[in-house]
Order: C-alpha cells, then sequence, then structure tokens
C-alpha cells in the first residue's frame, strides 16, 4: 500500500496523554523567561548583585536558550528526541536544585545559562514529537493549538506562580518548582511519547556557538554603556559581536545543511512577520521586567499581592490569544497584530505617568490595557511563518519563530532594561538627600534594591528621604523605558500593517481555490 491508500492513523488517548507530558514542560520553560521577575528583590537581599548582575540573571536564560534552540533540534533528529528530551530534563531538574542553593551572583549567572541550554534540549523536541505523535491533521492542529497555548500561558503566568511561591517561601522555590515537573517528564517520556530519529540530520554545534557569542557580546557591550564603564572596552564587544554574526551568516549561507536557513528571510512574509513578533516581545519584555520591581519596590506590594495586580493583565491576555485567530479568518491578520501593538502603544503612553504616587487602580489598568497587545502576535506569527515557506522547510521556519520569541524577550529586558538603570542612577545621584554615608550613596546609586536595603538602616528622617528618592529615580527610569517602548510598537505596528498586508484574511479561500 502507498502512504496515500494506507487507512488514516486514529488519535487515541496515549496521545493526548502524551500530549499533557509534551505541554507541561514547555509551559515551564517559557515561564522561567518571566518567573524571576517578581523575585528580583529578594534575590537582590540575598544575593546582592550589581543591577548589571540581576539583569544577567533575569535574561542569560532566553538568550542561551535562544541560541541553542535550532541546533538542540537537530541533535534531537539524530540522537532521538523523546532521549534529548529526557536527558533535558534531567539536567534541568539538576540544574534548577543547584541554583536555589547558590549563594555567589556570578554563579546564578552561569546556572540560569546552563538552565537555558537544558531548556533548548527540550522545546524543539516537544514540537517536533507533536508531529510524529499526531498524523491526523485535524488532531494535530488541536494539539499545536494546545501547545502554543502553554507557552502563552507560561510567559504570561510565571511572575502569578512567581508571587504565590516568594508568599510562602522565598525566591529558591521560582528554581524548585521545577523539579517535580522534569521528574513527570523523566518518567512519562519514555512510557508515552515516541522514539524519533533521522540519521541524515547534520549537527553544527560551531555555527550555535558563534550565534551565542555573537548575542552575548552585543548585549554585554550594551550593559557597559549602561553601567558607565569605560566606552572603549563597550564599543570592542559591539564591533565584535557583530563581526561574529556575519561571520555566523557567511557560515549559514555557504552550508548546504544550515543550522538556520537565513534565506528564508527573503521570504517577505517570514522576514516581516518575524521581525514584528521580535520588536513586539523585545518592547514589552524590558518595560515587564521593570513593572513587577515597581510594583514591589514603588508602589509597596508583597511579591503574592504583585501577581494578583499581573493577574488581569495576564488573563486578558490568554483571551485575546484565544480570539485573535478567529479575527484573522475576517481581517488581514497584518491589521489585527497592528491593532493590538497600537493598543500597546497607549498602555505605554500610561506609562509615562506611572510615579510613586500613582494609585494602585491605573497601575493595573495601565498594564491591563498594555500586556494582551502582544498577543495577536503571540498567536499568529508562528502559522504566518510557518505556512508561508515549503513543507520542507516547515521544521526551519518553527524553529526561527519560538527562537524569536525567546530572543525578543530577552533583548528587551537586557536592552530595555539597561536604559532603564541609565535613567535611574541619572535621577538618584540628584535626589539623594544630603548627610548620607558614602557606603549607604555607593549602594544606592548601584540598584534601587540596595537603595532600599540600605535606607532600612538609617535613622529616620534620613532613612525615609532615600526611599522616597530611590522610588522617584525608578518611577523615572520605568517612565524612560516606557517611552522607548511606545516608540518600538509604534514602529512594529506600521511594518505590521505594510509588510503584512499582503497577507489575505485566512477564513477567505485564494484566488483560484
Amino acid at each position: 500500500m502507498t502512504e496515500h491508500q494506507q487507512p488514516a492513523v486514529k488519535t487515541g488517548a496515549k496521545q493526548w496523554w502524551g500530549l499533557a507530558v509534551l505541554v507541561l514542560p514547555s509551559t515551564l520553560l517559557f515561564m522561567m523567561l518571566t518567573i524571576l521577575f517578581l523575585a528580583a528583590p529578594s534575590m537582590a537581599a540575598d544575593l546582592g548583585p550589581t543591577s548589571t548582575q540581576m539583569l544577567w540573571i533575569l535574561d542569560i536564560y532566553g538568550f542561551v536558550m535562544a541560541g541553542f534552540l535550532v541546533a538542540m533540534g537537530v541533535l534531537g533528529d539524530r540522537v532521538g528526541k523523546r532521549l534529548l528530551m529526557v536527558i533535558g530534563a534531567i539536567l534541568f531538574g539538576a540544574f534548577s536544585i543547584v541554583a536555589a542553593l547558590t549563594t555567589d551572583p556570578g554563579m546564578m549567572i552561569a546556572w540560569r545559562a546552563l538552565l537555558g541550554l537544558s531548556a533548548a534540549m527540550m522545546v524543539p523536541s516537544t514540537l517536533g514529537l507533536i508531529f510524529v505523535m499526531f498524523a491526523d491533521a485535524k488532531a494535530r492542529g488541536v494539539a499545536i493549538g494546545v501547545w502554543a497555548g502553554g507557552i502563552s500561558a507560561g510567559v504570561a503566568l510565571g511572575p502569578l506562580l512567581s508571587g504565590v511561591l516568594l508568599e510562602g517561601f522565598g525566591w529558591q522555590a521560582t528554581f524548585l518548582v521545577a523539579v517535580p515537573v522534569m521528574v513527570i517528564v523523566a518518567i512519562g517520556a519514555p512510557l508515552l511519547l515516541p522514539e524519533h530519529k533521522d540519521k541524515a540530520a547534520k549537527i553544527d554545534l560551531f555555527s550555535a556557538l558563534l550565534l551565542v557569542a555573537s548575542l552575548l557580546a552585543i548585549i554585554y557591550g550594551i550593559k557597559r554603556f549602561a553601567t558607565q564603564e569605560p566606552a572603549l572596552p563597550s564599543v570592542g564587544l559591539l564591533v565584535a559581536g557583530a563581526l561574529v554574526g556575519l561571520w555566523f551568516i557567511i557560515r549559514q549561507l555557504r552550508a548546504t545543511q544550515p543550522l538556520l536557513d537565513v534565506r528564508l528571510f527573503a521570504n517577505k512574509t517570514v522576514s516581516a512577520a518575524l521581525i514584528v513578533f521580535m520588536l513586539a516581545a523585545a518592547a514589552l519584555g524590558g518595560v515587564y521586567s521593570l513593572f513587577t520591581q515597581y510594583l514591589q519596590s514603588v508602589q509597596g506590594l508583597s511579591p503574592l499581592q504583585a501577581g494578583f495586580a499581573i493577574l488581569p493583565a495576564a488573563a486578558v491576555l490568554i483571551v485575546v490569544s484565544t480570539l485573535a485567530p478567529i479575527f484573522a479568518r475576517k481581517f488581514r491578520p497584518g491589521n489585527v497584530i497592528a491593532i493590538g501593538l497600537a493598543t500597546q502603544v497607549i498602555g505605554y503612553v500610561l506609562f509615562t505617568q506611572l510615579d510613586e504616587g500613582t494609585g494602585l487602580a491605573l497601575v493595573i489598568a495601565s498594564f491591563a490595557l498594555t500586556y494582551p497587545g502582544v498577543a495577536p502576535a503571540m498567536a499568529l506569527t508562528t502559522d504566518l511563518v510557518v505556512g508561508s515557506v515549503p513543507p520542507e522547510k516547515a521544521g526551519g521556519a518553527s524553529g526561527l519563530a519560538t527562537t524569536a520569541n525567546d530572543l525578543g524577550i530577552s533583548l528587551g529586558v537586557a536592552i530595555i532594561g539597561s536604559i532603564g538603570i541609565v535613567a535611574y542612577r541619572s535621577q538618584i545621584t540628584a535626589l539623594l538627600p544630603d548627610g548620607l554615608p558614602a557606603a549607604a550613596e555607593t549602594a544606592a546609586t548601584t540598584s534601587v534594591d540596595g537603595a532600599l536595603v540600605v535606607a532600612e538602616t538609617l535613622p529616620g528622617d534620613l532613612g525615609t528621604a532615600l526611599t522616597t528618592a530611590a522610588q522617584q529615580a525608578f518611577s523615572s527610569g520605568l517612565n524612560t523605558a516606557a517611552i522607548v517602548s511606545a516608540a518600538i510598537a509604534a514602529l512594529t505596528a506600521i511594518i505590521a500593517a505594510t509588510r503584512l498586508r499582503h497577507i489575505r484574511p485566512t477564513g477567505e479561500e485564494t484566488p483560484g481555490a
């Protein structure tokens, strides 16, 4: 019998239970992109990192994960998707335990990087095994929708889970929560998931290292500028990162089986959709990380209260993510994405008005307007990218979409977060009260967390004055970051409306159909 003559394979209970084993770690792995946002003040108090080290702790996970996603997808084809997923789960669980026990900020950065590498070992297998398990196209579409929804929920609900864990335990629990999930994956995967290999797959680990090296050099250079370190080494890092990135691109163009098929960017739908997705995620990522600190450091909320303050926005995001594909059946997807981003611009403008005296209701409303604006881009980009390339390139296109998501959030935390730090430091110097001890002044200019910790040790009015100064300076940093994000979101909305206008509503029949 030929492939077309074979009867359709039925989708049974084992496949759906297997899907649960795939969605559970996917949700958690993307939750780890945002779960430390609320934990940052508690970690800062215990570990004593500089503001730059704190940014590395927050974003190194996403950079390493994004840099190795495609390479690990190829490695999974070579050694077995299920095997690599199980290995990744075991490593992720082990590194989570070690990270929870870490007391040095430098080592925390290293463990977060290794967690990102372990996550990269798992994510491509979760999507790849869905294609292997679900032969029926309709069931496969449902499975991919559930998988994508799990990822969106993970990014959205990470801070809420963090708030619950911090209230009852401590920042260490934000790492340890991964351990039982990874135990389920390590045990459940061999029982419920099939193995799949492609011996013809070629692994180009060197290209993956070039990509990560390029990203980290550029981001390190940007962060050095934020800390006002000597400019020459910072410029050197930026140039070195750009040159390594160029080397990576040339290597991909010359390869017969490139790690990352950069030729896909010649497709105007692929390039426009990925640019839109990455910029939208970047605009949100930086403000998101600063906003969670603002809720605690300026508004004075506990981690649990801050988590519940974010919940309305997360709920709206999940609803909009569900509705976006429905709207895209009647309206052009580019316009649906653009309207979401235009809504974000309004939210970012409201963010520029937040300060230490703003009422909590306006704070929550501002984020509830801003956060869901990225949902149409999240919900529609992968289908736009994968649907615009030949079937044999669908795997590479899907990898690009997932990479763009990770990379966008991490770039936002790194770049826009650095802009917030620069604004804070420029303001706090002028706002510091007279009579402040030298050690307290140094701590206050390093980070808002350092300022608030020191303020508690100072007598009466001096401590109050330092707290007020730090809150004003941090609010100013958030306002400045919001201006940058508003500009990025506005530009991205224009790109979506113009560069994706050729994509017709998905509910319309194509000409000649």
